[in-house]
């Protein structure tokens, strides 16, 4: 019994000696770890710190042509137009065009049928058969009696020779009356002939073979026109310029337009016109440009959309809108040369979608800072990048 209990009191020690062993490596190693972490962090406190600066995005200030785009709506309409009416009174015998027609100018459109016109002609050609006839004696005798007068004088009267010379000159005088009056039928006559004025499209027809059509002699008149022939080849574009840049408006200035009902068609084009009158109700001034149309693509009463540089600022500077700036008087953050950010303030002009006129506080080639970052403040270093003026549009 005694000698059992010997040999548990031995391995319970062993045990226990085991167990110190085991407890005092773990804790050397825990103190190892603890001193190793130390001594990094002690390494990580006395190592010289970074160096590396915030990198910005910067635009620099250049001089640019800037001007404002103002869109104004348009209309338009034709180069000429005209209804045709009659000149004398008649019946229609023949009508020769319609609506939509082309026509040359000197074409033949209608044709009247007045019958009395023709007979007053044949009258007047028959009254100047007439006078030539009665001249004709007249002047015969007339040469007779001066003949004989200068063969043996005085044997003819003086005053037979002047009546004879009177009537000589008198029968002369009926000829070119009578010329005239041939004439003036005729050119009547002509006017039962309607033809284009110039070349065109029929844009109405107002009348029909059998219509009687009275004489269209006064601008009041009521009468009935044949046709209405517009030049649709060259067209008038019309558009409102308000009273704000009428002093910007100058003949031969470049003008964009865009027709949205032929697909967004767009075309550059010169200001033609202008009738340099404000009108009072609307405050505006009509513009015109001139628009060729060899192939009718464009229908007069289309709707255009202009474009209109106004305000013109040539060579002037300019900085980005994408800037902390904004209209008027206001503060920029720019890099100077010494790569430190500064607050500068700045008079702003004119605003287009990209650009900012600087009016002044910046030269020709200052660093604007883009944006306002919150952490970046007036004095700190920091490195730059330029952005180009393309990449900021």
């Amino acid at each position: 019994m005694k000698t059992y209990f010997a040999h548990f009191l031995r391995q319970a020690v062993a045990c226990t000696k085991l167990r110190l062993v085991l407890v005092t490596g773990v804790l050397l190693v825990a103190v190892g770890l603890v001193w190793s972490v130390r001594r990094v962090r002690a390494e990580d406190a006395h190592a010289p710190t970074s160096s590396v600066l915030p990198t910005v995005a910067v635009a620099k200030v250049d001089r640019e042509d800037l001007d404002r785009k103002v869109t104004i709506p348009a209309e338009f309409r034709p180069y000429q137009e005209v209804e045709l009416h009659a000149k004398v009174s008649g019946y229609v015998s023949e009508m020769k065009v319609d609506f939509g027609d082309r026509v040359k100018a000197g074409q033949l459109m209608a044709t009247l049928e007045v019958p009395e016109l023709l007979d007053d002609l044949h009258n007047a050609m028959a009254a100047e058969q007439k006078a030539e006839a009665d001249h004709t004696d007249a002047h015969l005798i007339h040469t007779r009696l001066v003949s004989v007068n200068q063969q043996q004088p005085n044997l003819v009267a003086q005053q037979d020779l002047d009546t004879a010379e009177a009537k000589d000159g008198a029968t002369a005088a009926a000829i070119v009356a009578a010329k005239a009056d041939v004439e003036k039928y005729q050119t009547l006559v002509s006017y039962t002939q309607i033809t284009a004025p110039f070349d065109g499209v029929v844009t109405w027809r107002y009348a029909d073979p059998g219509t009687l059509i009275q004489a269209g002699t006064a601008s009041n008149s009521q009468a009935l026109p044949l046709v209405r022939v517009s030049d649709n080849y060259r067209l008038r574009l019309d558009f409102p310029v308000s009273v704000e840049y009428v002093k910007d408006i100058h003949l031969g200035d470049k003008v964009d337009v865009r027709v949205e009902s032929l697909g967004s068609r767009s075309f550059t084009g010169t200001i033609s016109r202008f009738t340099q009158k404000v009108t009072d109700n609307t405050r505006t001034m009509i513009t015109e440009m001139e628009v060729l149309n060899p192939n009718l693509e464009i229908i007069p009463g289309m709707y255009a959309t202009v474009v209109l540089n106004v305000e013109n600022r040539p060579q002037t500077l300019a900085i980005p809108i994408q800037t902390s700036a904004s209209g008027g008087t206001t503060r920029v953050l720019i890099v100077n040369g010494k790569h430190e950010i500064e607050e500068r303030p700045v008079t702003l002009g004119l605003e287009t979608p990209s650009k900012y006129e600087v009016v002044s506080g910046l030269r020709e080639g200052d660093l604007v800072m883009m944006g306002n970052p919150a952490q970046l403040k007036p004095g700190q270093k920091v490195e730059t990048k330029t952005i180009e003026s393309e990449a900021v549009e």
